[in-house]
C-alpha cells in the first residue's frame, strides 16, 4: 500500500452517463496503478455507505458524471461521513451543474455567455408548446442549441436550425431532464480548457480545440474514437488563447471549483471566449479532453492524480 493508504475511485453511479463514468473510473485507476498506488473502483449504488463502512477508504477520487455524481450529493454523503475526496464540495458542485446558474455568475463576473433562456417542461406543455417556441424564436433567433439544464456528455444536446427542429430538440432535451437550456447557437472554435490546482494555485492546462467530423460535438462525436479532430494546443491566435484562458481561471474562481475542473467555450472570430459550461468532474476515458491536455503539458496523469489525492488527504488533517 502507498503512502496514501486505501484509495478508491467512485465510478458508475446511476446517472444515464454511467457507462462514461465507468470508463473514467478505470482509466484513473490504470493510470495510478501505474505510480505503484493500490486502489479499488467501487460502483455507487446503494450499497455505498455501508462498503465505505465496512472497509473505510483514507481517501477518494470521485469520476463520476451526471447527477448523482456531480450535483453534489455523493460529497454531501462523503463529508458526512469524513472521507476526504478529490475535487469540488457539494455547494460549488451545485452551482457548476446548474447550467443557468453557472452562466448567470459567470455573466455577473463580465464572462460572455450566449443568450439563452430556461424552460421547464411543465411550463412548455403548460403554456402551449407552439407559442412558447414563436416567443423563443423571436426573442433569441435561430439558429439555437438545446440541452438539458443538469448534465453532461451532450446527452439530450442538439442544434435546432428551424421551428420543426427546436420542437424534436426540446423533445429531446425533455428525455433527459424536466428543464431545458435554449441558447443562441454561436458560430466559432469549439475549446475545453482544464484548470489544476495542486496547491501553487490554479493552472490553465493547454487548450484543447475540438472538430468533429459532424460539426457538433454530441455523444456519438465525444466517445467514439475517430469522430473528432483534436488539436492540442488548440490553434488559437496567441490573443485569443490567453482570453479563453482568463475566462476557464474565471470559472474555477466564481464558481469556487478545485483541485481540477475543464470549461468548455466558443471562441468567436473576434476572439471572444464565450462561456458554455463548467465541469466538476471532466471525464477521463481515452477519447476525453483532459487527459489531452495533461499529456499535451508533458505531464505524467497518474503522477497528477497521486498529487490530486495527496492534496484532498492534507485538506483532512
Amino acid at each position: 500500500m502507498s503512502d496514501l493508504g486505501r484509495v478508491v475511485v467512485l465510478a458508475g453511479g446511476l446517472s444515464h452517463e454511467r457507462d462514461v463514468s465507468l470508463r473514467s473510473g478505470r482509466r484513473i485507476a490504470d493510470a495510478l496503478r501505474a505510480t505503484d498506488v493500490d486502489v479499488e473502483v467501487l460502483d455507487v449504488d446503494g450499497r455505498l455507505l455501508a462498503n465505505l463502512a465496512a472497509d473505510r477508504p483514507d481517501v477518494v477520487f470521485p469520476a463520476l458524471h451526471g447527477a448523482y455524481g456531480e450535483d453534489g450529493a455523493v460529497r454531501d454523503v462523503l463529508d458526512l461521513v469524513g472521507v476526504p475526496y478529490v475535487g469540488s464540495g457539494p455547494d460549488a458542485c451545485r452551482l457548476a451543474f446548474d447550467k443557468p446558474m453557472a452562466k448567470a455568475a459567470l455573466r455577473a463576473a463580465g464572462v460572455r455567455t450566449p443568450d439563452s433562456v430556461a424552460l421547464p417542461q411543465d411550463t412548455f406543455r403548460d403554456l402551449g408548446a407552439a407559442a412558447v417556441l414563436d416567443a423563443i424564436v423571436a426573442r433569441l433567433g435561430l439558429p439555437l442549441f438545446v440541452k438539458p439544464t443538469r448534465g453532461g456528455s451532450a446527452l439530450g444536446a442538439s442544434v435546432a436550425r428551424t421551428v420543426d427542429e427546436l420542437s424534436s430538440s426540446m423533445v429531446g432535451a425533455f428525455a433527459y431532464g424536466d428543464v431545458a437550456l435554449v441558447e443562441t447557437y454561436l458560430e466559432g472554435t469549439e475549446v475545453a480548457v482544464s484548470v489544476i490546482d495542486t496547491g501553487s494555485g490554479p493552472e490553465a492546462l493547454p487548450i484543447v480545440e475540438i472538430v468533429p467530423d459532424s460539426g457538433v460535438y454530441d455523444y456519438t462525436a465525444r466517445y467514439t474514437a475517430g469522430t473528432t479532430e483534436f488539436f492540442v494546443p488548440s490553434r488559437l491566435a496567441p490573443d485569443a488563447a490567453e482570453k479563453a484562458v482568463q475566462a476557464a481561471l474565471t470559472a474555477h474562481r466564481v464558481l469556487r471549483l478545485r483541485d481540477v475542473s475543464r470549461t468548455d467555450l466558443i471562441v468567436d472570430a473576434d476572439g471572444t471566449p464565450w462561456f458554455l459550461e463548467a465541469n466538476v468532474a471532466p471525464g477521463m476515458t481515452e477519447t476525453s479532453l483532459l487527459p489531452q491536455a495533461i499529456a499535451a503539458a508533458g505531464l505524467d496523469a497518474g503522477v497528477l492524480y497521486r498529487e490530486l489525492l495527496h492534496q484532498a488527504l492534507s485538506r483532512s488533517t
